[in-house]
């Protein structure tokens, strides 16, 4: 009987993945035109090179499942869930480490997909060694190992020690209680044997330029090194350990493993990956272009699929075109729409105000990765209704690496068409810098000379000063993450593998407060911003990048704007007072031009901000936002809410707020789903939880 069902198991996995490369696993059209292929004969399957091909294509699907970025891409002091309705929902309670073995309240998918996508790696590594040794051979046997040794990434930064599988149901013995119910096993022995897979794979695989892909949804060379040096990095840092005989809680901490000149040799293996990119040559950062910053230019173009633009950056990424492999990424972390060519869709994550304020004036990265604007109908939202980009308040700031009007028409409004970027280059410098910082005891010129190309292309590079110490130099590495790979996925657990996210999460609930209290470094934040009125192009493609607006600081305008008109007639002449504001600051005002003001830290719904819009002219639906309503319906400043904390900064009850279930030895790692069948703790009953819950 066992027998049987692991025969069915392969089928079914076999099917599966041959399926989704006949049906359009990239957005290549000749890969997209293979003919159907639907035989779960493994004989057949791997009898030729072209089928085998077939088959490699196929384990690539599904690798970023949804929950690594609406649950898990959050949390990590830059982006967080404003989900719509209420609190007590997995996505918010999870963004604030309110972790639960039941669900809701835990990630259950991530473990599933991932197991499946290592059976179907497993069952290509097994055949492929079948098969005669070709190039073509050893290049999908070296796909199908860097994406195995990806899975098993994914699972450890996120669950600690898993079961390691590394052989096909179909070879294992069925009698055997560890063929379906393996043990947890050690995250030190897995990470080191898929680490020496990937360095052989390495060799099998060509540079991205010597290949036939157009685009880099494959793995090549160039992102096996890369991946190689994310796996060494997190192997060599720091990680939430128990005992694993025990399972004493006791025992949890944050640790290293115990091998000083293994972790040594981890980041060695890491710093020679990351140089081995850099030397070759061929791959860089993406440089400013046609009025676009550099930074603008590689997130517009990487949404307008213009691979040719962003191939040079961007080492590896998943295919999401089609009806089959295309995801809903983006369809949560954008600014809002309320309808139009866009789309009717909520933004339920928002950029956390300390975040948007951490950057330096000249940065170009803070209006990319932020927006402080949602797009809205002006009245009633009709087909030839004038639609606009309306400013927004501190409580409302929204993601704009991958926002809805930069993409190409999509399919529908959850199959966005948008590639999920796994590793870029400018990850590969952030990596070598803090390897020769931590190799070397300090920073060497070449750690130095990385992290400055990086704040270069940000137009930061003179404005910042760099670091000799080694500590000093560590900070300013996870400083610099925040800045460029906010809403990428991997800061939540970056931050864990640098024994950090403790530290930062404490420092940023206080740092909301402060900017709450408007006291010490925020002190003397501007309380009003006047925005000009903008109206949305409503078409694909538009390269609009944020508002103009004028932080007011002089107290004679303050006392002009603070009282919004609440009558037609009176709407003339204040809006003539605002445009001497906006003279009076330089900046030249054309016939039609409007601007209107904002209390950035009262709710985007408040009387004030709502006859502020009126003003310009919003109808009946002046004070709604494609967003979800528990944050942009509640103020920022403590002031502004009677004297005490909003909610989502923090409750006086400490129910919830940033990060209220965040305990430290415990929260940073999820705990295996336990409620119902289909998930790890109630299918497996030699797997053990995590000692905390």
């Amino acid at each position: 009987m066992k027998t049987l069902i692991l025969s069915n198991i392969r089928k079914k996995l076999i099917l599966s993945a041959i399926l989704t490369a006949s049906l359009g696993l990239t957005s290549c059209s000749d890969w997209l035109e293979m003919e159907a292929y639907t035989s779960d004969d493994i004989e057949t399957t791997f009898s030729d090179e072209v089928r085998a091909d077939k088959f490699v294509q196929g384990c690539y699907r599904g690798l970023i499942h949804n929950e690594m970025y609406y649950q898990l891409g959050m949390g990590e002091t830059v982006m967080h869930s404003c989900e719509d309705g209420s609190t007590n929902n997995s996505k918010y309670m999870i963004c604030n480490y309110k972790f639960d073995a039941l669900i809701p309240a835990t990630v259950t998918t991530i473990y599933k997909e991932q197991y499946r996508i290592i059976e179907a790696t497993n069952i290509a590594i097994s055949n492929l060694n079948k098969m005669p040794e070709t190039n073509k051979r050893n290049q999908l046997l070296g796909e199908a190992i860097c994406i195995r040794a990806f899975c098993y990434l994914n699972l450890i930064r996120i669950y600690g020690d898993v079961p390691a599988v590394y052989t096909p149901l179909e070879e294992m013995d069925p009698n055997d209680k560890n063929t379906f119910y393996p043990k947890r096993s050690a995250r030190d022995d897995i990470y080191d044997r898929v680490i020496s897979e990937v360095q052989t794979a390495i060799n099998w695989l060509p540079w991205f330029e010597e290949s036939d892909y157009p685009t880099p949804e494959r793995i090549t060379k160039q992102g096996a090194y890369a991946l190689l040096a994310r796996l060494a990095l997190y192997a060599g840092g720091y990680s939430l350990r128990w005992n694993l005989e025990t399972n004493d809680p006791s025992t949890l901490k944050m640790a290293r493993r115990d091998d000083v000149s293994r972790i040594k040799e981890l980041y060695q293996i890491a710093d020679d990956a990351c140089l081995q990119i850099i030397n070759h040559g061929t791959n860089s950062l993406v440089q400013a272009h046609e009025n676009m910053s550099g930074f603008q230019y590689l997130w517009y173009n990487h949404c307008q699929r213009n691979f040719a633009v962003t191939n040079s950056e961007i080492l590896w990424e998943t295919a999401q075109y089609g009806n089959v492999t295309n995801s809903q990424f983006t369809t949560y972390a954008q600014p809002g729409s309320r309808g139009g060519k866009y789309g009717s869709l909520k933004a339920m994550q928002f950029m956390l105000p300390t975040y948007y304020l951490s950057f330096n004036p000249k940065d170009t990265r803070r209006d990319v990765s932020c927006t402080s604007y949602s797009i809205y109908f002006l009245e009633k939202g009709s087909a030839d209704d004038t639609w606009v980009d309306v400013g927004t308040t501190y409580s409302c700031i929204m993601p704009g690496k991958f926002r809805l009007s930069w993409c190409v028409a999509p399919q529908s409004n959850t199959e966005r068409n948008l590639d999920i970027p796994i590793l870029r280059y400018a990850d590969v410098l952030l990596m070598y810098a803090e390897t020769q910082n931590y190799l070397n005891n300090g920073p060497t010129e070449a750690a130095k000379n990385a992290l400055q190309e990086v704040r270069n292309r940000a137009g930061i590079g003179e404005e910042l000063t760099i670091p000799n110490g080694q500590q000093e130099f560590e900070d300013a590495i996870v400083q610099e993450r925040k800045w460029e790979f906010a809403t990428e996925f991997t800061l939540r657990s970056d931050l864990t593998r640098m024994n950090r996210l403790a530290k930062e999460l404490t420092k940023t609930k206080q740092a909301m407060k402060d900017l709450s209290d408007r006291k010490n470094e925020y002190a003397n934040i501007p309380i009003y911003r006047l925005y000009k009125f903008h109206v949305d192009a409503q078409e694909y493609g538009d390269k609009f990048l944020a508002l103009d607006y004028i932080d007011l600081t002089d107290p004679k305008e303050i006392e002009i704007i603070k009282s919004i008109p609440t009558q037609e007639e009176e709407y003339e002449s204040f809006q003539n007072q605002i445009l001497d504001i906006v003279k009076a600051h330089n900046i030249t005002v054309n016939n039609g031009d409007k601007w209107y003001p904002v209390n950035m830290f009262e709710a985007y719904t408040s009387t004030y901000n709502g006859n502020s819009r009126k003003m310009v002219g919003f109808g009946a639906g002046f004070n709604s936002l494609q967003i979800g309503k528990i944050i942009y319906t509640l103020p920022t400043g403590s002031a502004e809410n009677g004297g005490k904390y909003p909610t989502w900064i923090e409750s006086a009850d400490g129910s919830d707020g940033l990060y209220y279930g965040f305990q430290e030895n415990k929260s940073e790692l999820c705990p295996f789903a336990a409620k119902s069948p289909g998930h790890p703790l109630v299918d497996n009953p030699n797997l053990t939880q995590l000692p905390g819950y």
